[in-house]
């Protein structure tokens, strides 16, 4: 007894530390950490390639590496594959008099890359070889490799576009074995506050020195709370890869949050690049501005280096070729793309049931309600308070009979209590992580003393999988999905508030060498869980998992969605969650979003109406909110900001088809959902910069208000197209600069783009299901040759069937006043059959709205697919479009949405 209330006071002394927010002194930074203090802006030993080493054998250039200084060898191969991606691997030669060891390696066997992408090599050209240097083509692309000292120079398309160890801050440390009294700063043992790290392996550490020849902005390394466009760091601090639980994050900061991306695009006019490297240690990474050129430092703790540099030439190539290594994005319920509702926590199901009634109550569309840790039996995940929610089977399906689905918190932390199943089942097979002594590891977190699933081991994942089967997790139905939080992992009496390095995982492999990789494999496990339990339940086409992670690394996007994680309500973190999540669009993970209206604090009127009109089209849209807030559901703020609120969800809910669309792209080709403006105009220079306005897709510009009490703007819209104002209609000239635009609280400025066709679905309903059989209407943009396209997917929303064909996927194209409707042609190996879905022979497009006609003295009549005549509406599409001079409207065309068709205008002069 004694005991347990020395733990509990311990615990409440955590509690209460985590609750009053961000403390910078807890966590590390560079002049902290001993192998960033090592390389950091410091010059590498001479590192020299054999010349007589270096050939060319198919897809493989190989040389051998050599620190001049310690005489130390390591493999160095670059390997060229067919979409352009370059990947080069340096690893070292080991000694095995030194270590009976290997670094450690991401392989395709740990579900980060792709086993497929392996067999996209393809054939190097050897243009020359000398005593200096050997060149070697594939396609666009040249490598020259420099022998004395390494040096690797990527040019692409005759374009110099990636520069290895220019600067020669390259450095790789070698094993060794401890010497005494030889001077190594933080080498094989280091402290930080009370805590110490064994390090028993040693300096395993690595510098990367990429420069960036002509481009001045770089962007991407995901978590930051900071610009799109990556700042300088040198003389400041670097950005730091580490998935960590930061408590109210500040804003403007390169410190590291909960996941981690270690990749950077670079653009300029004319090429777009891309460099990953696959490495899950702890990294920090410079960037140095020198005039029109970017250059930086990668510095990593440990592993191998295992970099791939993405040539391009275009935005959605890098995109692409990086999809093609990690993955494209796993394809979503539809329910998953509604808006959410979540609060820490919904206390019972009475609160459950009134909150699901007030969105019905205020005419408010919502797809799913969440619950918290409260929800469970004493944080046991997995359970339920019999108190609190005695009969959860009859809540999750009271709330699915309106077309609704429930979410529940599953966290890693497993409550150390032999009467727990999953403990004591876990603990006896020895699931569990081990500490250095080899028991296991006890750590503190939400149930008190806790011990963490070895997820890294892909026996305890298919094991954590099984758990959420309907006769194992009781009270779960199939309209049950799940949230991943804590997972970086969150240690509440840990370094940082995590785990320390030297903990071993599964293979003997240190925690240090997987950190990164722990909240990814968590979450894989987890799915694949969903996923057992969708083909127990429904049958051969499944139940696609719905599965949202905090912590994250390359290759989530194959899992579920995420979210940028405790903000605050407040305005400066309404504008940095735009950059956040432009940043993880552009490095693969599009399916993201930020708690909308903040976690902490209490926004006030003005700023919940000004996040939910954003939050309208933030790829995962969930309003969120600490235990400690006043409660927020849409209608508690009172009128007028109860209908702007509903207003903005609902265009959400009419957007569904085009948003939908775009997640299908997403899933086929890696493309982003919300997209930086530079990259549907990538030669416009101006618009590098801009982060404060985006594109949802290729077809409308969002541009949100992101201050207080403002009544303007400062509007940016690309030259070279035309923009219609999507709440009135009216034609707006793209100046490419900043142009103040009046602004007041009913709407933000968002415009659909000339040449863009955009699907929609008008009529209000209660949640995406509600919608499958509703009819559509075309917005048909027109660009300055009077010409546009777009396209609609279509399938159940909800199984696997469409991965054998049941959907269907059409594309519609308006040129020499013709609009016509065919199937889909995606240009992807990854779409394997024209997919046909049968329900889509039922569904119409109930209007077509054209913006930009040209101007007619009598109007238009369209002539319909069996030969009649139809006069179309000149003005008013519905009563936004009322003051639309270049409005017209078709009606009630009962167009087939599963058939070829065209529709012809004739103008009446």
């Amino acid at each position: 007894m004694i005991r347990w209330i020395v733990s509990s006071a311990i615990f409440a002394i955590y509690l209460l530390e985590l609750s009053s927010g961000f403390k910078e002194h807890e966590f590390k930074k560079c002049k902290d950490t001993g192998f960033c203090r090592r390389h950091r802006t410091k010059s590498g030993p001479k590192f020299d390639v054999l010349h007589e080493t270096a050939s060319v054998s198919g897809h493989e250039l190989r040389a051998t590496l050599r620190n001049m200084d310690a005489g130390k060898t390591f493999n160095l191969i670059v390997r060229a594959h067919s979409s352009g991606t370059i990947r080069l691997l340096l690893d070292e030669d080991l000694d095995p008099s030194v270590t009976n060891g290997t670094r450690y390696r991401i392989s395709p066997e740990d579900s980060v890359t792709l086993p497929s992408f392996e067999t996209t090599v393809t054939p190097w050209k050897t243009i020359s070889k000398t005593t200096k240097d050997i060149v070697v083509v594939s396609g666009d692309v040249q490598v020259t490799l420099t022998f004395a000292a390494f040096k690797m120079l990527v040019v692409v398309k005759g374009k110099p576009a990636l520069s290895l160890n220019s600067k020669g801050l390259f450095d790789m440390e070698h094993f060794r074995l401890k010497e005494e009294g030889v001077e190594c700063d933080g080498c094989w043992s280091e402290t930080f506050l009370q805590f110490t790290d064994s390090k028993p392996h040693g300096p395993e550490a690595m510098s990367l020195d990429i420069a960036f020849p002509g481009f001045e902005h770089v962007y991407g390394l995901p978590e930051h709370a900071t610009s799109f466009a990556l700042k300088p760091t040198v003389g400041g601090e670097p950005y730091r890869l580490y998935n960590l639980d930061v408590f109210e994050y500040l804003d403007s900061s390169p410190f590291g949050l909960y996941g981690s991306i270690p990749m950077m695009v670079a653009h300029k006019v004319g090429l777009t690049i891309g460099v990953f490297w696959l490495n899950a240690a702890e990294m920090f990474v410079d960037v140095s501005k020198e005039g029109s050129n970017t250059a930086t430092q990668w510095i990593a703790e440990s592993g191998i280096v295992d970099l791939f540099i993405f040539t391009g030439p275009g935005p959605a190539e890098v995109q692409q070729q990086y999809a093609e290594v990690t993955g494209p994005t796993a394809m979503p319920q539809q329910f998953s793309v509604g808006y959410h509702q979540c609060r820490w926590n919904y206390k019972d199901e009475a609160d459950v049931h009134l909150v699901d009634s007030g969105f019905d109550e205020h005419e408010i569309p919502y797809d799913v309600i969440w619950l918290d840790i409260e929800h469970t039996n004493g944080k046991r995940y997995l359970t339920w308070d019999s108190h609190l929610f005695p009969k959860p089977i009859e809540l999750q399906n009271d709330v699915a009979s309106r077309g609704r689905e429930t979410v529940t918190i599953v966290d890693p932390h497993v409550k150390r209590d032999h009467s727990y199943y999953i403990f004591q089942e876990a603990q006896s097979e020895g699931y569990f992580v081990k500490n250095p002594q080899g028991g296991d590891f006890e750590g503190w977190c939400w149930p008190g003393s806790s011990s963490y699933l070895d997820v890294t081991n892909p026996t305890v994942r298919a094991w954590w999988a099984q758990q959420f089967a309907l006769d194992k997790y009781q009270g779960s139905t199939e309209h049950l999905y799940i949230w991943n939080d804590m997972n970086e992992p969150s240690v509440f009496n840990g370094p940082e508030i995590t785990m320390q390095k030297d903990l071993i995982h599964h293979g003997n492999v240190e925690h240090r060498d997987v950190h990164n990789l722990y909240g990814l494999f968590y979450h894989m496990g987890t799915a694949e869980g969903l996923t057992l339990r969708g083909y127990q339940t429904h049958g051969e086409d499944g139940d696609r998992p719905f599965v949202l992670s905090r912590a994250f690394f390359s290759g989530t996007q194959r899992v579920g969605p995420i979210w940028t994680g405790d903000n605050t309500a407040d305005w400066k973190h309404l504008a940095v969650s735009i950059p956040m999540l432009l940043s993880l669009g552009v490095t693969g993970l599009p399916f993201s979003g930020a708690d909308v209206g903040g976690f902490f604090g209490n926004p006030d009127a003005e700023l919940i109406t000004r996040w939910n009109q954003l939050g309208t089209y933030y790829p995962f849209f969930r309003g969120h909110a600490h235990l400690e807030t006043q409660r927020r559901e849409p209608w508690l703020f009172g009128e007028p900001a109860t209908s702007r609120i509903r207003a903005a969800i609902r265009e959400r809910y009419a957007l569904m088809p085009y948003i939908y669309t775009l997640f299908r792209h997403a899933n086929i080709s890696g493309q982003p959902i919300m997209r930086p403006l530079w990259f549907e105009f990538p030669d416009a220079k101006e618009l590098f910069h801009v982060e404060d306005s985006f594109l949802l897709g290729s077809a409308i510009l969002v541009s949100p208000v992101l201050q207080q009490g403002v009544d303007n703007v400062d509007l940016v819209l690309p030259k070279g197209a035309r923009w219609f104002n999507a709440h009135s209609g009216e034609e707006t000239q793209g100046a490419g600069k900043p142009v103040k635009t009046k602004v007041d609280m009913e709407s933000i400025p968002v415009y659909y783009k000339g040449g863009s066709i955009v699907p929609r679905r008008e009529r209000p309903r209660r949640s995406t299901r509600m919608q499958m059989k509703d009819p559509f209407t075309l917005i048909v943009a027109l660009d300055g040759n009077w010409s546009a396209a777009g396209d609609l997917y279509l399938d159940d929303g909800r199984s696997f069937a469409f991965l054998r064909g049941q959907y269907t996927h059409r594309e519609f194209k308006f040129e020499g006043l013709k609009l016509r409707s065919a199937v889909h042609n995606s240009g992807s190996a990854v779409v394997t059959s024209v997919g046909s879905w049968a329900p889509a022979q039922d569904l119409e497009v109930e209007r077509v709205v054209f913006l930009g006609l040209p101007k007619t003295g009598k109007g238009y009549t369209a002539r319909m697919p069996d030969g009649t005549e139809v006069s179309l509406e000149a003005g008013a599409a519905s009563t936004k479009f009322s003051q639309a001079e270049n409005a017209w409207v078709l009606r009630q065309p009962k167009l087939g949405v599963d058939a070829d068709w065209v529709v012809e205008l004739v103008a009446h002069k």
